[in-house]
């Protein structure tokens, strides 16, 4: 099957969170030489396929199929790909089954190698993840399959496919404040207790607060407050509760309990509460790390560019990678329309992803 064959066939599997529609059954069959480690829980389907060649480097793709729903806008059925002008439009073009189908394809046409080719798969990604990767990660821990270095397919290019690879992520923090007063009416204001007069003053220190500087590897740490709201949409009863809602993509020179003391001082002498609940915890790759050098190495051979090293955007699986101490970067097409209507990617980044892939899995090899 060509690359643009086996792109189109993962595309036209409905795989919304946290169904996989199928196509695991289908990469099982496409892989014939690797077994293959399955775990489900709560609904989430996992795949591990591995090829052991013998001694050496235990290198892994990972990546997820699950997608987000569609929505409203398209203009051509989402799970229907096509192909215009040489720009595939469909539903997880680019975030991620452009990355699923290059390692899948790179590890295919492999021969020969020194070590284990693997490949981790799950169906609950764009979900609340807390049964896809890192299930999978705890279970190959327990029977020491861990690898010894991983790439996560997403898609990390900024402009134009090679320019950018991700070499840690920001943390996650959401929080919620509530501030309690005594609902009143507005003609008498010395009667009640407003939040919203309390917390005016004091809500400059909240707003965009820097926790950080940030480093060489991270933006500084802020907090972005998302929501706040209170009373009855009516103007003559003054609240009696306030609520905040906010988070925080943190560094790793910023903690939780750091930006729980921080509140805490700013609140203090209020009547509040606080709730705070991490997502995602922080990461960076060794700099130093091979899979770092090999993988921008692989990119100035088959695109001429020098990527940037980057931690910018969301969360994604390689958090669970970076947690349990595996050498992790992120590489994939670029990512200007994920998660929106008519998402697409071109053919050819595709098909430069599958080179850069079987490049790393060269590299690797002829490193040992």
């Amino acid at each position: 099957m060509t690359t643009e064959a086996l792109f189109l066939k993962l595309l036209a599997f409905r795989s919304i969170t946290p169904d996989d529609d199928g196509a695991f059954a289908f990469i099982k069959a496409y892989l014939p030489l690797f077994e293959t480690i399955e775990i489900e829980k709560e609904g989430v389907k996992n795949l591990f396929l591995y090829r052991e060649f013998g001694k050496g480097t235990h290198l892994c793709f990972a990546g997820h199929i699950d997608v987000v729903p569609p929505g409203d806008g398209w203009e051509s059925e989402p799970f229907v790909p096509r192909i215009k002008e040489g720009v595939v439009y469909g539903r997880g073009t680019q975030d991620m089954k452009s990355g699923l189908c290059a390692f899948i394809q790179a590890c295919k046409e492999v021969e020969d190698f020194k070590g284990t080719l693997s490949i981790l798969l799950t169906s609950d990604e764009e979900g609340e993840a807390r049964y896809g990767t890192v299930e999978m990660l705890t279970h190959l821990q327990k029977i020491a399959l861990l690898p010894d270095c991983a790439i996560v397919a997403e898609p990390t290019s900024e402009r134009i496919f090679g320019d950018a690879i991700k070499v840690g992520r920001r943390g996650s923090i959401n929080g919620v404040i509530e501030l309690f007063g005594k609902q009143g009416h507005a003609a008498y204001p010395e009667k009640a207790i407003n939040p919203v007069h309390q917390i005016a003053s004091r809500l400059s220190a909240l707003a965009g607060h820097f926790f950080d500087e940030g480093d060489a590897s991270f933006e500084p740490t802020q907090m972005v407050i998302t929501d706040i709201r209170g009373g009855m949409e009516v103007s003559n009863v003054t609240p009696g509760k306030l609520k905040i809602m906010f988070n925080v993509r943190n560094s790793t020179r910023t903690t939780r309990d750091a930006i729980q003391a921080y509140i805490d001082e700013v609140l203090r002498g209020l009547e509040y509460t606080l709730v705070l609940s991490q997502s995602a915890k922080p990461f960076v790759t060794n700099p130093e790390a091979d899979i770092v050098s090999i993988t921008e190495k692989a990119l100035l051979h088959v695109k001429g560019i020098v990527p940037k090293r980057s931690t910018a955007g969301g969360t994604s699986d390689a958090r669970f990678f970076g947690a349990f101490g595996i050498p992790t970067i992120e590489c994939g097409v670029p990512n200007d329309t994920i998660h929106a209507p008519n998402e697409c990617c071109k053919m050819e980044d595709v098909c430069a992803l599958v080179d850069v892939f079987s490049e790393v899995i060269k590299e690797v090899k002829e490193k040992q």
